[in-house]
């Protein structure tokens, strides 16, 4: 069995320096540090977390990786994981990508070099098979996303479900020119697939066919809101109706369809995603798709530390409602 004593050797340092890395000590050379971690990647050594802790070398930690924690999505999402695991002597480290698959692999790292004993992905930018090998090295447990090829446990919501119900809505209302502004692609694979497909279901079943020009991708923040807007005053053929994917987006909408002069939703009726508290204050109140946020969040903290404790079962799907939360913007 690979030692540290074979890591200094492998490296050109001493044993203290391989702890000390090992340790996360703040006084190490960058090129020390890199010797030592070539020298563990070579030899496939990783370190004992239990001995550690026996030493009090490391805390208890736990990884949550988002895209943007200033979403407030994810803000909330994170506040419930960081509570279950303080609740259990678990310190929580925040991961935020912003949506670098690069640094979403960096970060997943952590579980190889023990700095993390399990990582809580709530969103995820890289293919699972590049995800898949780090397993080995901790457990993952997904929230907010969904792969059915993945054994691991996964947290989720009826994204279809709430995409439907929620363009089946506005179709009641007497809209046929429904605008559909996706945080992913539109595509048939991919982490909006679901909500693709629910769409796509509703229109289907009220027999209108889905316009291109109306379908508007890679949208997040309230600023892409505000662009979308942009983009749909200077159609020739303007939705009546927009779908969007979060509140974010749905707000910046709203703002910059009051500047042009449209009343909401005489001119333009707008639906969210999530139930952020921003729906209820803006003005009219929006309609949204409220997810449970919370729950989701206590849900994945305690999925992740029951196996840790070798307490719960491995994979599984745990699968929470979504519910239409109808106010005055549509």
């Amino acid at each position: 069995m690979t030692t540290i004593i074979d890591v200094a050797r492998l490296a050109g340092v001493s044993k203290t320096t391989v702890s000390r890395v090992i340790n996360n000590y703040p006084h190490i050379s960058p090129d020390k540090k890199e010797q030592v971690l070539k020298a563990m990647e070579q030899l496939g050594f990783t370190p004992n977390p239990s001995a550690r802790r026996l030493r009090g070398q490391i805390a208890t930690t736990i990884a949550v990786v988002v895209p943007k924690i200033v979403n407030p999505f994810f803000s909330y999402l994170v506040d419930a994981i960081e509570q279950v695991g303080y609740r259990k002597g678990y310190q929580t480290l925040i991961c935020q990508t912003n949506e670098d698959k690069e640094k979403e692999l960096s970060y997943l790292n952590l579980l190889k070099t023990k700095q993390a004993d399990g990582i809580i992905m709530a969103s995820i930018e890289n293919d699972w098979e590049d995800i898949k090998p780090y397993t080995e090295y901790g457990p993952i447990v997904l929230c907010n996303e969904y792969i059915n090829r993945a054994d691991v446990p996964m947290i989720r919501v009826d994204q279809y479900q709430g995409t439907y119900i929620g363009v089946k809505h506005l179709i009641e209302r007497g809209h046929r020119k429904i605008a559909y502004c996706t945080g992913g692609l539109f595509t048939d694979f991919g982490k909006d697939r679901d909500r693709n497909l629910g769409y796509q279901k509703a229109l289907a079943e009220a027999g209108i066919p889905v316009n291109p020009n109306w379908i508007l991708v890679d949208k997040h923040t309230i600023e892409d809101g505000k662009q979308t807007m942009q983009q749909l005053l200077e159609m020739k053929d303007r939705p009546t109706a927009v779908f969007t994917g979060s509140d974010e987006i749905a707000g910046g909408l709203m703002l910059a369809a009051k500047k042009a002069g449209l009343s909401i939703p005489r001119d333009l009726a707008v639906i969210g995603f999530d139930d952020q508290p921003i729906a209820e204050v803006l003005d009219p109140g929006l309609t949204t798709i409220r997810q449970p946020i919370e729950q989701m969040g206590k849900k994945a903290g305690e999925v992740l530390l029951d196996i840790l404790n070798q307490t719960g079962p491995g994979a599984a799907v745990y699968e929470l409602p979504v519910e239409l939360i109808v106010r005055q913007s549509t």
